[in-house]
Protein backbone atom coordinates (compact mmCIF):
# COMPACT_ATOMS: atom_id res chain seq x y z
CA UNK A 1 0.00 0.00 0.00
CA UNK A 2 4.30 5.96 1.05
CA UNK A 3 4.76 3.43 0.42
CA UNK A 4 3.00 3.35 0.82
CA UNK A 5 4.18 -0.09 0.62
CA UNK A 6 4.22 -4.34 0.92
CA UNK A 7 5.63 -8.18 0.73
CA UNK A 8 4.80 -11.19 0.14
CA UNK A 9 7.50 -12.59 1.99
CA UNK A 10 7.33 -15.67 2.89
CA UNK A 11 8.62 -17.33 5.70
CA UNK A 12 12.15 -18.81 5.17
CA UNK A 13 11.88 -20.62 9.03
CA UNK A 14 9.31 -22.94 7.51
CA UNK A 15 9.19 -26.77 7.03
CA UNK A 16 9.82 -27.53 3.30
CA UNK A 17 6.47 -29.24 3.39
CA UNK A 18 4.72 -25.80 3.97
CA UNK A 19 6.59 -23.71 1.54
CA UNK A 20 5.64 -26.16 -1.17
CA UNK A 21 2.13 -25.28 -0.81
CA UNK A 22 2.42 -21.81 -1.63
CA UNK A 23 3.48 -21.35 -4.74
CA UNK A 24 5.65 -17.83 -6.50
CA UNK A 25 3.76 -17.78 -9.19
CA UNK A 26 4.00 -14.38 -10.79
CA UNK A 27 0.32 -14.31 -11.82
CA UNK A 28 -0.85 -15.53 -8.30
CA UNK A 29 2.08 -12.42 -7.64
CA UNK A 30 0.13 -9.91 -9.37
CA UNK A 31 -3.40 -10.65 -8.97
CA UNK A 32 -3.19 -10.64 -4.78
CA UNK A 33 -0.81 -7.45 -4.99
CA UNK A 34 -3.08 -4.87 -7.79
CA UNK A 35 -5.88 -6.25 -5.18
CA UNK A 36 -4.21 -5.54 -2.22
CA UNK A 37 -3.12 -1.95 -3.35
CA UNK A 38 -6.93 -1.02 -4.54
CA UNK A 39 -8.12 -1.97 -1.30
CA UNK A 40 -5.10 -0.42 0.63
CA UNK A 41 -5.36 2.59 -1.66
CA UNK A 42 -8.92 3.79 -1.07
CA UNK A 43 -9.15 2.61 2.66
CA UNK A 44 -6.28 5.29 3.38
CA UNK A 45 -6.61 8.02 1.23
CA UNK A 46 -8.21 10.78 3.38
CA UNK A 47 -4.68 10.53 5.28
CA UNK A 48 -2.46 9.96 2.48
CA UNK A 49 -4.61 13.30 1.33
CA UNK A 50 -3.41 15.00 4.40
CA UNK A 51 0.04 14.23 4.32
CA UNK A 52 -0.06 15.58 0.75
CA UNK A 53 -1.19 19.00 1.04
CA UNK A 54 0.99 19.29 5.04
CA UNK A 55 3.52 18.79 2.80
CA UNK A 56 3.54 21.95 -0.02
CA UNK A 57 5.83 24.32 1.11
CA UNK A 58 4.54 26.68 3.50
CA UNK A 59 4.67 30.88 2.60
CA UNK A 60 7.52 32.90 4.26
CA UNK A 61 6.16 33.57 7.65
CA UNK A 62 3.18 31.33 7.59
CA UNK A 63 2.70 28.71 10.41
CA UNK A 64 2.43 25.35 8.14
CA UNK A 65 -1.56 23.73 8.58
CA UNK A 66 -1.50 20.60 11.18
CA UNK A 67 -3.56 17.63 10.01
CA UNK A 68 -6.47 18.14 11.73
CA UNK A 69 -6.47 22.23 10.46
CA UNK A 70 -5.92 20.64 6.79
CA UNK A 71 -9.17 18.20 7.07
CA UNK A 72 -11.32 20.89 8.68
CA UNK A 73 -11.05 23.48 5.99
CA UNK A 74 -10.89 20.85 3.71
CA UNK A 75 -14.90 19.64 5.05
CA UNK A 76 -16.00 23.59 4.73
CA UNK A 77 -14.49 24.08 1.33
CA UNK A 78 -15.56 20.84 -0.63
CA UNK A 79 -17.58 18.15 2.08
CA UNK A 80 -16.11 14.98 2.24
CA UNK A 81 -15.35 13.90 -1.22
CA UNK A 82 -12.97 17.07 -0.52
CA UNK A 83 -10.76 14.40 1.19
CA UNK A 84 -10.64 12.09 -1.78
CA UNK A 85 -9.47 14.80 -4.55
CA UNK A 86 -7.10 12.82 -6.53
CA UNK A 87 -7.98 9.52 -5.45
CA UNK A 88 -8.67 7.60 -8.80
CA UNK A 89 -4.55 8.42 -9.15
CA UNK A 90 -3.58 7.19 -6.35
CA UNK A 91 -6.07 4.04 -5.93
CA UNK A 92 -5.22 2.71 -9.58
CA UNK A 93 -1.46 3.57 -8.79
CA UNK A 94 -1.64 2.20 -5.87
CA UNK A 95 -3.11 -1.01 -7.36
CA UNK A 96 -0.31 -1.40 -10.38
CA UNK A 97 2.32 -0.32 -7.37
CA UNK A 98 1.67 -3.27 -5.51
CA UNK A 99 1.17 -5.68 -8.14
CA UNK A 100 4.74 -5.01 -9.54
CA UNK A 101 6.10 -4.66 -6.45
CA UNK A 102 5.17 -8.12 -5.38
CA UNK A 103 5.94 -9.66 -8.45
CA UNK A 104 9.51 -7.89 -8.61
CA UNK A 105 10.32 -9.39 -5.28
CA UNK A 106 9.06 -12.69 -5.83
CA UNK A 107 11.64 -12.36 -8.90
CA UNK A 108 14.35 -10.67 -6.97
CA UNK A 109 14.08 -13.05 -4.01
CA UNK A 110 13.83 -16.01 -6.45
CA UNK A 111 17.18 -15.08 -7.62
CA UNK A 112 18.81 -14.48 -4.22
CA UNK A 113 17.59 -17.20 -2.47
CA UNK A 114 20.76 -19.52 -0.83
CA UNK A 115 21.08 -22.98 -1.66
CA UNK A 116 18.74 -23.72 0.53
CA UNK A 117 16.06 -21.55 -0.85
CA UNK A 118 16.81 -19.07 2.26
CA UNK A 119 16.34 -14.93 2.36
CA UNK A 120 19.16 -13.65 4.81
CA UNK A 121 18.03 -10.29 6.13
CA UNK A 122 20.56 -8.27 3.65
CA UNK A 123 19.41 -10.19 0.66
CA UNK A 124 15.81 -9.57 1.59
CA UNK A 125 16.83 -5.71 1.94
CA UNK A 126 18.55 -6.19 -1.74
CA UNK A 127 15.76 -7.54 -3.28
CA UNK A 128 13.23 -4.89 -1.60
CA UNK A 129 15.57 -2.06 -3.12
CA UNK A 130 15.18 -3.22 -6.85
CA UNK A 131 10.95 -3.93 -6.39
CA UNK A 132 11.04 -0.31 -5.54
CA UNK A 133 13.05 0.88 -7.96
CA UNK A 134 10.60 -1.06 -10.26
CA UNK A 135 7.59 0.34 -8.90
CA UNK A 136 8.68 3.42 -8.76
CA UNK A 137 9.15 3.68 -12.60
CA UNK A 138 6.59 1.86 -14.01
CA UNK A 139 3.73 2.67 -11.23
CA UNK A 140 4.30 5.11 -8.65
CA UNK A 141 5.45 8.43 -10.51
CA UNK A 142 2.74 9.23 -12.98
CA UNK A 143 0.29 8.42 -10.40
CA UNK A 144 1.86 10.13 -7.71
CA UNK A 145 2.16 13.23 -9.96
CA UNK A 146 -1.15 12.90 -10.97
CA UNK A 147 -2.93 12.99 -7.16
CA UNK A 148 -0.39 15.36 -6.33
CA UNK A 149 -0.96 18.01 -9.11
CA UNK A 150 -4.59 17.20 -8.69
CA UNK A 151 -4.42 17.90 -4.66
CA UNK A 152 -2.18 20.90 -5.44
CA UNK A 153 -4.69 22.40 -7.79
CA UNK A 154 -7.74 21.60 -5.62
CA UNK A 155 -6.61 24.39 -2.91
CA UNK A 156 -6.61 27.10 -5.47
CA UNK A 157 -10.15 29.54 -6.06
CA UNK A 158 -10.53 28.38 -9.50
CA UNK A 159 -9.12 25.14 -10.63
CA UNK A 160 -6.87 24.75 -13.59
CA UNK A 161 -7.26 20.92 -14.35
CA UNK A 162 -10.77 18.97 -14.28
CA UNK A 163 -11.23 17.28 -10.56
CA UNK A 164 -11.36 12.97 -12.44
CA UNK A 165 -8.78 11.33 -12.84
CA UNK A 166 -8.76 10.92 -16.69
CA UNK A 167 -9.95 14.44 -17.93
CA UNK A 168 -7.09 15.71 -15.26
CA UNK A 169 -4.46 13.44 -16.56
CA UNK A 170 -5.07 14.36 -20.08
CA UNK A 171 -4.82 18.37 -19.39
CA UNK A 172 -1.60 17.58 -17.47
CA UNK A 173 -0.54 15.72 -20.39
CA UNK A 174 -1.56 18.54 -23.06
CA UNK A 175 0.16 20.91 -21.03
CA UNK A 176 3.51 19.42 -20.09
CA UNK A 177 3.74 16.51 -22.35
CA UNK A 178 4.34 13.03 -20.91
CA UNK A 179 7.48 14.70 -18.88
CA UNK A 180 4.96 16.94 -16.91
CA UNK A 181 3.59 13.48 -15.23
CA UNK A 182 6.96 11.87 -14.44
CA UNK A 183 8.30 15.09 -12.64
CA UNK A 184 10.11 14.27 -9.38
CA UNK A 185 11.38 10.55 -11.14
CA UNK A 186 14.65 10.54 -9.37
CA UNK A 187 13.42 11.20 -5.30
CA UNK A 188 10.63 8.53 -5.99
CA UNK A 189 13.18 6.42 -7.15
CA UNK A 190 14.88 7.26 -3.81
CA UNK A 191 12.20 6.99 -1.69
CA UNK A 192 9.97 3.65 -2.96
CA UNK A 193 13.44 1.84 -3.23
CA UNK A 194 14.10 3.19 0.61
CA UNK A 195 10.61 2.13 1.36
CA UNK A 196 10.70 -1.20 -0.05
CA UNK A 197 14.17 -1.90 1.12
CA UNK A 198 13.28 -0.99 4.72
CA UNK A 199 9.83 -2.22 4.36
CA UNK A 200 10.53 -5.51 3.32
CA UNK A 201 13.42 -6.18 5.73
CA UNK A 202 11.56 -5.13 8.34
CA UNK A 203 8.59 -7.55 7.42
CA UNK A 204 10.90 -10.38 6.22
CA UNK A 205 12.94 -10.45 9.51
CA UNK A 206 10.01 -10.09 12.04
CA UNK A 207 7.61 -12.71 10.33
CA UNK A 208 10.75 -14.88 10.61
CA UNK A 209 11.15 -14.69 14.29
CA UNK A 210 7.46 -14.89 14.58
CA UNK A 211 6.87 -18.00 12.72
CA UNK A 212 10.35 -19.64 13.62
CA UNK A 213 9.90 -19.05 17.68
CA UNK A 214 5.72 -19.30 17.87
CA UNK A 215 3.85 -21.40 14.90
CA UNK A 216 7.18 -23.38 13.29
CA UNK A 217 6.02 -24.84 10.11
CA UNK A 218 2.83 -23.28 10.03
CA UNK A 219 1.35 -19.81 8.69
CA UNK A 220 0.81 -16.71 10.36
CA UNK A 221 -2.58 -15.64 11.67
CA UNK A 222 -4.44 -12.57 9.54
CA UNK A 223 -4.34 -10.57 13.11
CA UNK A 224 -0.32 -11.27 13.84
CA UNK A 225 0.42 -10.72 9.88
CA UNK A 226 -1.57 -7.24 10.55
CA UNK A 227 0.63 -6.15 13.34
CA UNK A 228 4.26 -7.70 11.77
CA UNK A 229 3.38 -4.85 8.85
CA UNK A 230 2.04 -2.42 10.75
CA UNK A 231 5.44 -2.27 12.73
CA UNK A 232 7.25 -2.43 9.01
CA UNK A 233 5.34 0.41 8.24
CA UNK A 234 6.37 2.69 11.93
CA UNK A 235 9.99 2.07 10.52
CA UNK A 236 9.62 2.61 7.02
CA UNK A 237 8.13 6.03 7.77
CA UNK A 238 10.62 7.48 9.89
CA UNK A 239 13.37 6.13 7.69
CA UNK A 240 12.10 7.53 4.47
CA UNK A 241 10.45 10.69 5.34
CA UNK A 242 12.75 13.06 3.93
CA UNK A 243 12.55 11.53 0.55
CA UNK A 244 8.68 11.94 0.51
CA UNK A 245 8.60 15.45 1.32
CA UNK A 246 10.58 16.31 -1.67
CA UNK A 247 9.00 13.55 -4.22
CA UNK A 248 5.60 16.04 -3.15
CA UNK A 249 7.67 19.37 -3.79
CA UNK A 250 8.96 18.16 -6.95
CA UNK A 251 5.94 17.33 -8.03
CA UNK A 252 3.61 20.15 -7.06
CA UNK A 253 2.34 23.24 -9.67
CA UNK A 254 4.85 25.60 -8.60
CA UNK A 255 7.92 23.30 -8.57
CA UNK A 256 9.36 23.99 -12.48
CA UNK A 257 9.52 28.08 -11.15
CA UNK A 258 10.61 27.17 -7.88
CA UNK A 259 13.42 24.70 -8.26
CA UNK A 260 15.97 23.55 -10.40
CA UNK A 261 15.87 20.18 -9.51
CA UNK A 262 16.09 17.51 -6.84
CA UNK A 263 19.25 18.84 -5.48
CA UNK A 264 17.78 22.85 -5.17
CA UNK A 265 14.44 21.63 -4.05
CA UNK A 266 16.35 20.04 -1.08
CA UNK A 267 19.00 23.00 -0.60
CA UNK A 268 16.08 25.87 -0.70
CA UNK A 269 13.91 23.86 1.75
CA UNK A 270 16.28 23.68 3.82
CA UNK A 271 17.44 27.07 4.18
CA UNK A 272 14.32 28.29 3.80
CA UNK A 273 12.39 26.13 6.57
CA UNK A 274 15.11 24.59 8.05
CA UNK A 275 15.68 20.43 8.99
CA UNK A 276 12.15 19.68 10.67
CA UNK A 277 10.34 20.62 7.26
CA UNK A 278 11.84 17.07 5.79
CA UNK A 279 9.61 15.51 8.16
CA UNK A 280 6.40 17.69 7.50
CA UNK A 281 3.49 15.21 7.30
CA UNK A 282 5.05 12.62 9.10
CA UNK A 283 2.39 12.17 11.55
CA UNK A 284 -0.79 11.61 8.76
CA UNK A 285 1.77 9.36 6.44
CA UNK A 286 2.43 7.59 10.09
CA UNK A 287 -0.83 6.74 10.51
CA UNK A 288 -1.32 5.45 6.45
CA UNK A 289 1.82 3.28 6.18
CA UNK A 290 0.59 1.49 10.27
CA UNK A 291 -2.77 1.07 8.21
CA UNK A 292 -1.37 0.29 4.80
CA UNK A 293 1.14 -2.11 6.01
CA UNK A 294 -1.13 -4.41 7.76
CA UNK A 295 -3.81 -4.31 5.61
CA UNK A 296 -1.62 -4.65 2.38
CA UNK A 297 0.38 -7.67 3.99
CA UNK A 298 -3.19 -9.25 5.11
CA UNK A 299 -5.16 -8.62 2.12
CA UNK A 300 -2.36 -10.24 -0.09
CA UNK A 301 -1.51 -12.96 2.38
CA UNK A 302 -4.85 -13.81 2.21
CA UNK A 303 -5.64 -13.73 -1.67
CA UNK A 304 -1.73 -16.39 -1.71
CA UNK A 305 -3.50 -18.64 0.12
CA UNK A 306 -7.13 -18.63 -1.61
CA UNK A 307 -5.67 -18.75 -5.19
CA UNK A 308 -3.08 -21.48 -3.67
CA UNK A 309 -5.92 -23.29 -2.18
CA UNK A 310 -7.45 -23.44 -5.73
CA UNK A 311 -4.73 -24.92 -7.20
CA UNK A 312 -3.52 -27.32 -4.76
Amino acid sequence: MESKPASGVRSAAASPSVTAKRKDKPLFSLIAGTTAGAVEGFATYPIEYTKTVAQFASKSGEKAPGPITIVRNTLAKDGFIGLYNGCGALVAGNALKAGVRFLSYDHFKSILKDDQGKLSGPRSLLAGLGAGMMEAIFAVTPSETIKTKLIDDGKRQVRKYPSGLIPGTAAIVREEGIRGIYRGLFPVMMRQGANSAVRFGTYSSLKNFVAGSTRPGQSLPGGVTFGIGAVAGIVTVYTTMPFDVIKTRMQSLEARSRYTGTLNCISVTLREEGLKAFWRGATPRLARLVLSGGIVFTVYEEIMSLLDSRTA
